[in-house]
């Protein structure tokens, strides 16, 4: 085994938290294995997911893998976080760049708070039914390109007891649901997310992003138009331009650097 130990940054977006792994020479080699390991909260760094940080040509590539060690197609929150390492790094230098991700090519402002323009969401018109315990609710199917089910709530305390199950077409690899009670309708809403493959978090950038393509939806609002949305970790805007696409807009916070330990780092090289 290599004695080598690999630097790491650990940070997070509204409590969403990630473990980021400089890979400049993209040398290293993720497992499934290696990112649950590092990602347990009591035996690893902990984290709702992993990034390596990787060069694409003239761009830096977000490779992000949920903490279950699965593939995420993107990640909102981890996107301003991996946005805040490039620029406090010197990886980029300018406060308006782009970043690669598995969902395409997306822009990224860095001012007091750093917006990430996740694209056109996708809303379908697949039955979807989630089931908590014995309460049962009709969802609504939104990719943004993860995969959501949107549910609407009248109270959200009690709505995530229990890991939900869905019962729908529209997800054979899986989803992230959103359960959701409408504050002010079309403007403000809180959340509570249950990611696939890691459990309820504090917070889902993807998932704040459906639910605000379904929150102006129900409300009837076309056009440019922000909804705030609250979820555990803290409060977030979308801003959904003249073109369809939704912004995400939030804080983003580095909070830690190290080295893992060379078993850690043996398993990624």
């Amino acid at each position: 085994m290599s004695s080598r130990r690999l630097a790491f940054t650990k940070g997070h977006g509204t409590g969403n938290d990630f473990v980021l792994l400089p890979d400049p020479r993209a040398e290293l080699t993720v497992t499934p294995e290696a990112v649950r390991a590092v990602c347990d909260r009591r035996f690893g760094m902990g984290g709702d997911g992993l990034i390596r940080v990787v060069p694409d040509g003239d761009l830096w590539f977000m490779d992000y893998h949920n903490a279950d060690g699965s593939i995420g197609e993107m990640c909102g929150n981890g996107a301003r976080v991996f946005a805040m390492f490039l620029q406090s790094e010197g990886l980029v230098t300018a406060d308006e760049f782009v970043i690669a991700t598995r969902g395409g090519l997306r822009q990224v402002v860095v001012a007091d708070q750093i917006s990430v323009d996740m694209g056109v969401p996708e809303s379908r018109p697949d039955e979807v039914l989630v089931e908590v315990g014995e309460r049962r609710w009709a969802g609504e199917a939104v990719f943004i390109p993860n995969p959501h089910a949107v549910v609407f709530v009248d109270d959200l305390e009690i709505a995530l007891t229990e890991a939900p199950v869905v019962r729908s077409t529209a997800f054979p690899e899986g989803q992230n649901v959103e359960f959701v009670s409408v504050i002010e309708p079309g403007r403000h809403v809180r959340m509570r997310v249950h990611e696939r493959g890691v459990g309820e978090t504090l917070s889902c950038g993807t998932g704040i992003c459906a639910v605000a393509d379904r929150v102006l939806a129900a409300a009837g609002i076309e056009g440019e138009a922000d909804v705030r949305v609250d979820v555990p970790g803290g409060s977030l805007t979308v801003t959904r331009t003249s073109s369809g696409s939704l912004v995400l807009t939030g804080p983003a916070v580095l909070v830690a650097d190290g080295t893992l330990s060379e078993s850690l780092s043996g398993m990624f090289l």
